[in-house]
């Protein structure tokens, strides 16, 4: 399924892109509007573990191929930002792995 850092780097990306949009969208209208605090404390936990998996995945994939600091940058800037990581799967991690699809060719069954 995640055959590769790259394509492991988007599947945490959009998960964590989507903890942020709940945390953001629904759980803090839930504490402060709703007074139930119980939802940031799950989201939170579940958002900043999936954030450091982020990071450690983007430093991953930054190493492997060779990124630029300031590709890398972007990467971790658009994890901050409410709908960065979907902004960043599709502007770049998308066709980073398309492209990488094109250039290796599948095994033919015999």
């Amino acid at each position: 399924m995640f055959r590769t850092p790259l394509a492991r780097l988007r599947a945490i990306g959009l998960l964590e892109g989507l903890s942020f949009v709940v945390l953001l969208g629904v759980a803090m209208p839930l504490k402060y509007l709703a007074g139930m605090p119980e939802m940031v404390r799950v989201v939170g936990m579940a958002h900043g573990v999936l954030f450091l998996l982020f990071v450690a995945a983007a430093l991953q994939v930054a190493l492997e191929r060779r990124w630029p600091l300031g590709r890398l940058v972007l990467a971790l800037a658009a994890s901050v930002v409410p709908f960065g990581p979907f902004v960043l799967d599709a502007r770049l991690l998308r066709p980073e792995l398309e492209a990488e699809a094109r250039a290796t060719p599948e095994a033919v069954p015999a």
